[in-house]
């Protein structure tokens, strides 16, 4: 390594995923107690996601982004015999340490969607059922799109150095997701839930 006489090098053994939080989250408490975070705005793009993480338990991938993000691998069977390494065109913006904006190049061919769903473990039969819609829609032609959302709230949040959003909204939910201005939500006619066949179950303690 680099490293020179009063560098400290550190090691984490275990779960990948949890040594890496631990590493990360233990890279900025150090960075801050010793004052290294600098009084700056600094922006960065957070790219080359990997398309999936193996979830023991399940035996089966699972999509770190979402399912229909476009692999940077463009042949199916390449992304078939590669999944646990392939990565994705997801791409994050960071300011300071905080996520304001997160987006994807999308899948635009049905073979490549159809190889993803069936590496998720969503069968041919799940995934007409479910997604039937946007396999036929790529079928007759999509051209390479993709997308950002950016979070303004967050970026608000940061501008007035507060860490919650609550702070910036007008009017902000409460925990348990009421409105307290509007009084929402409000109860909703029988009529109403009748025509969609659902059934409102009262807690008992109520």
């Amino acid at each position: 390594t680099a490293a020179q006489s009063g560098d400290l090098v550190l090691f984490g053994a275990g779960d990948y995923k949890t040594v890496c939080d631990v590493l990360g989250a233990l890279r900025i408490k150090v960075a801050r107690d010793l004052g290294l975070v600098e009084n700056a705005w600094k922006p960065l793009w957070v790219v080359d996601f990997p398309m999936f993480e193996y979830d023991a338990e399940a035996k089966r991938f699972v999509a770190l982004h979402h399912p229909f993000t476009a692999p940077k691998i463009d042949d199916v069977a390449d992304l078939q015999a590669n999944a646990a390494n392939a990565v994705s065109r997801g791409y994050d913006m960071v300011l300071n340490g905080n996520e304001i904006g997160g987006g994807s190049i999308r899948i635009h061919r049905t073979d490549m969607q159809s190889a993803v769903f069936e590496l998720l473990g969503i069968g041919a039969e799940e995934a007409q059922g479910k997604f039937g819609f946007l396999l036929e829609a790529l079928r007759y032609g999509a051209p390479p799109h993709g997308g950002i959302a950016f979070g303004i709230d967050r970026i608000a949040a940061l501008m007035a150095g507060t860490d919650s959003i609550r702070d910036i909204i007008a009017f902000p939910k409460t925990a348990s997701a009421q409105d307290l201005m509007t009084a929402a939500p409000s109860r909703v006619p029988d009529a109403q839930l009748a025509e969609l066949h659902v059934r409102v179950v009262e807690p008992k303690d109520v």
